[in-house]
Formats: C-alpha cells, sequence, structure tokens
C-alpha cells in the first residue's frame, strides 16, 4: 500500500454547503476524514495531496441522526469534517475535483 493511498484514506471527499463556501471565504476548505484522523495527520495529507502550505485544522464531528426509512428507525453515520485553514497566497479548487 502506497503513502499517496494512505493520505485518500484520510481525507475522503471535499464538503461542499453553504457554510462551507462561506468558510472558504476565509481561506478554508472543509473535508470529511476518517474518524481516528488526527489533526497533524490531516495537516500532512492535505499539504503533500494538494501542494499548499496549511495554517490551522480544526475539527468537529457530528452524531448520526435517528431517521425513519420505511417506517423501520435507523441511525445515519457519524461524521467527522476538518476545516482546513490555509496560508495566504494558498487556494484549493474543491469543484474539479481531487
Amino acid at each position: 500500500m502506497s503513502v499517496k493511498t494512505e493520505l485518500y484514506d484520510v481525507i475522503r471527499k471535499p464538503i461542499i454547503t453553504e457554510k462551507a463556501t462561506m468558510a472558504s471565504a476565509a481561506n478554508a476548505v472543509v473535508f470529511e476524514v476518517a474518524m481516528s484522523a488526527n489533526k497533524p495527520l490531516i495537516k500532512e495529507a492535505v499539504e503533500s495531496l494538494f501542494n499548499v502550505k496549511v495554517k490551522a485544522v480544526n475539527t468537529t464531528i457530528t452524531k448520526g441522526k435517528v431517521k425513519t426509512f420505511r417506517g423501520k428507525k435507523g441511525t445515519r453515520k457519524d461524521v467527522k469534517k476538518a476545516y482546513v485553514t490555509l496560508e495566504e497566497g494558498n487556494t484549493i479548487d474543491v469543484s474539479t475535483g481531487l
């Protein structure tokens, strides 16, 4: 297993929502990351995959909601998000894909 594959396992996908686009005005990008990923690992993965300098990483865990689907109760999965603030002059265009 190569190093690049492991870094793609840390960062699952970019999150493109209204709140995430508002964060991009502050030079930040939002990613869904693995639940086991910590801040230094996320910083290393973003810097090596996108060739940018990371200023700070903030993480949040959203607990899965209990929803009803076809009359049966189910639970959505827990999601960990990373708000990655980039240094001045660095940008990541998440709309083009990885």
